[in-house]
């Protein structure tokens, strides 16, 4: 096993297929349109010449053809979407699964790394060695003594505090670990960008991602503060094609670390367009595009801006550090002004103070254009989500922030799948169940 890069073996078999995502039938040309077609037909006079009624006729067939052919070719919008925005490759085939907070993630992540014949790849920004970071660290070194390769990623400041002898007994275990960018004589002293992503990927057949990190805050109960509620917060589980996509974030992500990444004009070359074509309403299974956020790329920011053009109906939005761009909130506040049911979720308490303030300077915006702004009440709420028309699902580690959007290394998945849009839909209302709205009479200054 290479000391330098974790190994990565080719996928053999056939992707996992979901019976849960719904699919839409074509569209059908309206019935008026053919009755208008021989309308046309009839109202030649018979006085006219046989030219004028063969052009007629031509045009009807014509006009036939492309309503046959626009109803009977797919409308891949989204996966399109997907690639011209933010070169994420659409997959479809994905059996997809919300997570709700910290224990029901652990679980299914620890399952999946009890299960593993081949690699294991984890990439967390917070990895404490609490009793969560214990029980990860057990299952890592049983996967590598029986022969599974694992490698770790991990970040120095969001692991700022984890003794060294952790990692260094891993490593005597078999497990490859990295941290990324610990301080050195380089821009911003190595101390920007972040990698602030969360992903699990294993054999690349099924992947975890979303806002939840190694650590006793996500727990049911915290060792050392067992009277402190944990956090919440969303993840999703994905079995299928998009594992493998993950997979190759991770491979990106540690070629970062051990600064191997090419910095040369070829890497900042679009790839080929790769899955731009997959549609939900021909495809079966959930449609998955993973977007990595790099910085100064905004990807996640303009897929914001594409969903806030495409919704129809509902924005809704769950962020832990809440501090939108100008251009973010004109967006969030056209589409409410425009009849969009625009709603964001946000804490009421901070592990970080000051963000408070900085959240709360965006509020009277938003809500006199029609935005509706929750705050939650319980001890901190971290997820990072959006669901767009009960339709389009966002789950991954960026907040709307210059931090998230601009500077730092992220990773969202982006999901179209009408199963998991109702499944977010509920989860949201849920939430805001245990939230307080934030209306003009009960606008907070910022502290």
């Amino acid at each position: 096993m290479s000391a330098t890069m974790p190994p990565r073996r080719s996928t053999t078999g056939s992707a996992a297929t979901s019976d849960d995502a719904a699919t839409t039938a074509p569209d059908v040309a309206p019935a008026h349109a053919a009755t208008a077609d021989v309308a046309a037909v009839a109202t030649v006079d018979a006085d006219d010449s046989t030219a004028a009624a063969t052009a007629v006729v031509q045009n009807v067939a014509s006009g036939a053809a492309a309503r046959a052919m626009s109803s009977a070719e797919p409308r891949p919008s989204f996966a399109r979407g997907l690639w011209r925005i933010a070169a994420a490759h659409a997959s479809s085939g994905n059996r997809v699964a919300l997570l709700r907070d910290g224990p029901q993630t652990f679980d299914a992540m620890l399952d999946a790394i009890h299960t593993a014949t081949r690699w294991v790849f984890l990439e967390s920004y917070i990895y404490r060695a609490d009793t969560v970071g214990m029980r990860f660290r057990d299952a890592l070194v049983a996967a590598a003594r029986r022969g599974v390769e694992v490698s770790l990623l991990t970040d120095w400041i969001g692991a700022r505090g984890t003794p060294g002898s952790l990692w260094q007994e891993m490593r005597d275990e078999g497990v490859v670990v990295r941290i990324f960018s610990p301080p050195a004589l380089r821009s911003w002293l190595g101390l920007l960008p972040r990698d602030h992503r969360k992903l699990l990927v294993v054999d690349e057949r099924v992947g975890v991602t979303g806002g939840i990190g190694i650590a006793e805050d996500w727990a049911e109960t915290d060792g050392r503060r067992r009277s402190r509620s944990r956090w919440r917060d969303t993840a999703v589980r994905i079995e299928g094609p998009a594992a493998a996509d993950m997979a190759r974030a991770f491979q990106s992500m540690w070629k970062r670390a051990i600064q191997r990444e090419r910095r040369d004009a070829a890497r900042r070359l679009v790839r080929r367009a790769s899955g731009a074509d997959v549609n939900p309403d021909v495809h079966e299974g959930a449609v998955v595009g993973i977007v990595e956020g790099e910085p100064w790329r905004l990807r996640v920011a303009r897929a914001l801006q594409l969903q806030a053009v495409s919704a129809e109906r509902t924005i809704w939005i769950a962020s832990a550090y809440f501090v939108p761009s100008v251009a973010e909130i004109e967006a969030l506040a056209g589409a409410a002004r425009d009849g969009v049911d625009v709603r964001i979720l946000v804490p009421s308490k901070y592990d970080h103070p000051w963000v408070r303030g900085l959240t709360r300077r965006a509020y009277r915006r938003l809500v006199r254009n029609g935005v509706r702004i929750y705050e939650w009440q319980g001890t901190m709420m971290h997820a990072k989500t959006s669901v767009v028309d009960g339709r389009w699902v966002r789950v991954g580690s960026t907040d709307f922030n210059p931090l998230g959007v601009v500077i730092n290394y992220e990773l969202d998945a982006v999901i179209e799948d009408r199963r998991l849009g109702a499944d977010a839909q509920e989860m949201f209302l849920a939430d805001l169940e245990q939230s307080v709205e934030i209306t003009p009479a009960t606008m907070p200054s910022p502290d």
